[in-house]
């Protein structure tokens, strides 16, 4: 099972391994607040790619396209990811993103899936 969650909600027991998936930490919070297992930034859109989409829901489609294009580039790079989730704990996937239906979090997860 692979969950997401906002970094800036609590974490809970039901949440297993934590990943934070984002480039850049998120704002207004101290490492010490966010409990994770790992801060994995190479499994982020570029800095290229984040700034084009810029959370413009009309570029959803082109997005994740370029998005998995990325990941597919650097499949080591979901191997922390893909290890957990096969252990058939919780996986939970950390972003700072407002909007949660169009973001890399929720690109990712469905990237994911796609593999398992």
């Amino acid at each position: 099972m692979i969950k997401l969650k906002r970094a800036y909600d609590a974490s809970d027991s039901t949440d297993g391994a934590r990943y934070l998936v984002e480039r850049l930490w998120p704002r207004g919070v101290k490492k010490d607040d966010l409990p994770l297992d790992a801060w994995l930034k190479d499994v982020a859109p570029s800095t290229e790619l984040r700034r084009w989409f810029a959370h413009d829901p009309a570029k959803w489609p082109e997005f994740r396209r370029r998005y998995f294009a990325e990941l597919k580039e650097h499949p080591e790079a979901l191997e922390p990811l893909l290890a957990a989730a096969r252990k058939k704990h919780p996986v939970t996937l950390v972003y700072s993103a407002r909007d949660t239906e169009h973001n890399a979090a929720v690109a990712l997860r469905e990237h994911l899936k796609q593999l398992l």
